[in-house]
């Protein structure tokens, strides 16, 4: 049988953003892979050290889009520690919601995404529809489909009144149904099963080795979810559960994100209804000490880490964050050989990779 080496990327149609693979194969079977990255590095950890600790808020927001709120999140958390800053309950609550608003946005991306990768568009417009709703909603009420400004350090910069919080449990309605038709299609038809079922595994123990962290890991049946073992803002104030799936394929990944977004769902539900009244950020522009701290948050990706270092100044001396796409794209290397070319964008796309993320 004919031995090949094949290039992909760093720009391909199969490819959403940069990324180098030479596979070699035989025949129409992936033998092995290497992976090459780093075709867009931004400097944004250098940008970092030449804007003050506030400027940042809105830099690391730019990070990268779908899990933007995470960034400057985990980096206000971060000087929070630092600082010794109590953030008001309400704000905690509000954060949770931001948060939770933007995991639904980026697992249905994914979802859909998967869709369109296997030839199934009719499925790839019935995710993207959904997905709609959730960025009129982001519009709405943060005013930007995308970033959406929500964190400062201390708090948050938005409230939601009685109107908003009726407009976002209404849209929130509205997902449910089509949410379990799409879980079903994903769960049980054929076309879905055949490419996605078997097809890029990660057994437990390989995902163990190589660290991989959020939905990789819960889908190869690791039981960790930052908001369930480290709690932060009102995360230890609410009742959910974290999906897991032990098949390790494509398919086990995508069940677990589409189960997360319904119990992103119901933690939204409850944020709305036990949030407290009160003040949503400080009412003084803090002083950041002299010192270090480390925050970390679950992403939709999975736990991203930021570390700040000040030295009595408003230029931050070190910030440096670690992103899941960082571990989890090693993890390839397992999945990838042993199935067949065709195979290949899907498997890539089941880890949901962010470069401009990994390569800042």
């Amino acid at each position: 049988m004919s031995t090949y080496t094949i290039p992909v990327g760093p720009l391909h149609v199969a490819l959403e953003e940069p990324m180098y693979f030479k596979i070699h194969a035989e025949g129409e079977t992936v033998t092995d892979i290497d992976i090459t990255a780093g075709h867009v590095h931004r400097g944004m950890e250098y940008l970092a050290l030449k804007r003050n600790i506030y400027q940042n808020i809105t830099l690391t927001e730019r990070v990268c889009s779908l899990c933007s709120n995470n960034h400057p999140f985990t980096y206000c958390m971060a000087l929070e520690r630092l600082a010794g800053i109590e953030v008001p309950e309400r704000a905690e609550y509000l954060r949770v919601i931001a948060d939770e608003i933007k995991r639904i946005a980026s697992h249905l991306f994914n979802t859909g995404m998967l869709a369109h990768i296997i030839g199934f568009d009719s499925l790839f417009m019935h995710v993207m529809e959904l997905r709609e709703i959730v960025q009129d909603t982001k519009e709405t009420i943060y005013g930007n489909r995308m970033d959406l400004a929500a964190n400062s350090i201390g708090g948050v910069r938005y409230n939601l009144t009685e109107e908003k919080a009726k407009y976002l449990l209404k849209n929130l309605e509205q997902l449910k149904k089509p949410l379990q038709e799409i879980c079903k299609i994903y769960s049980t038809n054929p076309l879905v099963r055949l490419r996605t079922e078997g097809v890029g595994i990660l057994p437990k123990e390989k995902a163990v080795e190589y660290g991989v962290v959020g939905p990789v890991a819960r889908g190869s049946g690791i039981n960790y979810d930052v908001r369930v073992k480290n709690p932060y803002a009102a995360y230890n104030r609410l009742n959910f559960t974290v999906p897991v799936e032990t098949g390790g394929d494509v398919r086990a990944r995508a069940i677990v994100r589409l189960r997360e977004i319904a119990e992103s769902i119901s933690i939204i539900e409850q944020c709305v209804r036990d949030m407290p009244e009160g003040p949503t950020c400080l009412d003084y522009l803090p002083d950041i000490p002299a010192g270090e701290a480390v925050a970390k948050s679950e992403a939709p990706r999975g736990e991203l880490l930021y570390y700040v270092r000040t030295a009595n100044s408003d230029l931050p001396e070190r910030i440096k964050w670690r992103v899941p796409t960082y571990m989890n794209w090693e993890a390839l290397k397992i999945m990838i050989p042993g199935n067949k070319l065709a195979d290949v964008p899907v498997i890539i796309g089941s880890i949901d990779p962010c470069i401009s993320c990994t390569e800042r």
